[in-house]
């Protein structure tokens, strides 16, 4: 027994065409790329795609800036840090030669003391 909901070949083939009709139809009523509402969307797409450049172009900038700051606080640091070293190798110099400037001192005081008790121990002789 046949049922009387039973779709024949015929009748699938035109509901098919029917559907096929109906998505054309759907895509033929669409905006046109040259219809003014497309050309409002583009024009704000393009200017969102603007700013979002802008803002990332301004964030490099800062990031440049931060980068080349830090740059500088690294070299202000490293010489800070070199002239304490010159200053303390500088200092240490210092007391090497002045070490060495009394140790001379001291040198040449004790031979003069050794050569006018030499001239005295002379003199009492003669």
């Amino acid at each position: 027994m046949r049922h009387l909901n039973d779709n024949g070949f015929a009748e699938r083939r035109t509901a098919a065409a029917q559907a096929k009709k109906e998505l054309l139809s759907k895509f033929a009523s669409a905006p046109k790329p040259t219809d003014p509402e497309m050309q409002e969307r583009l024009a704000a797409r393009e200017a969102v795609a603007n700013a979002r450049d802008a803002r990332r172009a301004e964030r490099e900038a800062l990031k440049q800036a931060e980068n080349e700051r830090l740059l500088v606080e690294a070299a202000a640091r490293t010489a800070a840090a070199e002239a304490d070293r010159k200053a303390e190798a500088e200092a240490r110099e210092a007391e090497v030669n002045d070490r060495i400037a009394r140790v001379l001192a001291d040198e040449a005081e004790r031979k003069a003391e050794r050569d006018r008790r030499y001239a005295a121990r002379k003199a009492r002789k003669s």
